[in-house]
This record gives C-alpha cells, sequence and structure tokens, in this order.
C-alpha cells in the first residue's frame, strides 16, 4: 500500500513557475515509475509525464516538452514536476500516480496508486 499527497499548486500568472511535490509514504517510492497527470474541467484525465524507478528515464506529453520537468528523490521519497513558462491551458487538477508493473507509463491504467491532485490555475 502506497499514499501519495501532492502539493504546491496554486495561482500563477502567465509565463510564471510553479513546482509540484508529491510525498510517498507506507512503502518506499524507489519501488514504483512515477507519473503525473492533469484534468480540466469537462475533460479526459492526460498524462503530463513519467519517470523511471532510478530516475534515468523520463517521457513527456508533446504539449509540456521543453516547459516541464520531472524529477526525483528517493532518499525522500519524492517526485516533483518544475513547470515553467506556464499557459492558461495547463490549468487543471494535477495528479501523481505510482506504477509497479511495466506497461505504457502515458496510460490512466497503467498506474496502481494515485494522490488527491493539486489545483493549478494559471491566470492571463
Amino acid at each position: 500500500q502506497v499514499q501519495l499527497v501532492e502539493s504546491g499548486g496554486g495561482l500563477v500568472q502567465a509565463g510564471g513557475s510553479l513546482r509540484l511535490s508529491c510525498a510517498a509514504s507506507g512503502r518506499t517510492s524507489s519501488s514504483y515509475a512515477m507519473g503525473w497527470f492533469r484534468q480540466a474541467p469537462g475533460k479526459e484525465r492526460e498524462f503530463v509525464a513519467a519517470i523511471s524507478r532510478s530516475g534515468g528515464i523520463t517521457n513527456y506529453a508533446d504539449s509540456v516538452k521543453g516547459r516541464f520537468t520531472i524529477s526525483r528523490d528517493n532518499a525522500k521519497n519524492t517526485v516533483y514536476l518544475q513547470m515553467n513558462s506556464l499557459k492558461p491551458e495547463d490549468t487543471a487538477v494535477y495528479y501523481c500516480a505510482a506504477a509497479q508493473t511495466r506497461l505504457d507509463s502515458s496510460l490512466v491504467i497503467s498506474y496502481d496508486y494515485w494522490g488527491q491532485g493539486t489545483q493549478v490555475t494559471v491566470s492571463s
């Protein structure tokens, strides 16, 4: 059993930056690949970024490449999402998730545990 808690969301102007954190407890986060997803009102939950257990492999949605960076600190059981050059279309609830299987990391179905989400709002 793994519990995930996101933090760091808030209100920011377009062009600004935020860093989201996801703290894991119950079992070490190093046992899992980790991902970030987001969901805007009326939209499906969409893939944002993923990182392997060691942190050596990352994947990003095309919409965030070059702007967002996923990283992890296994000693702290925490995964991060650094978000730069934010746009109004980035507004969503952001969720972190943990996967213990080697499936497609961009798919919601691949993940076993989910956090409660943190709101990110980007104003124009």
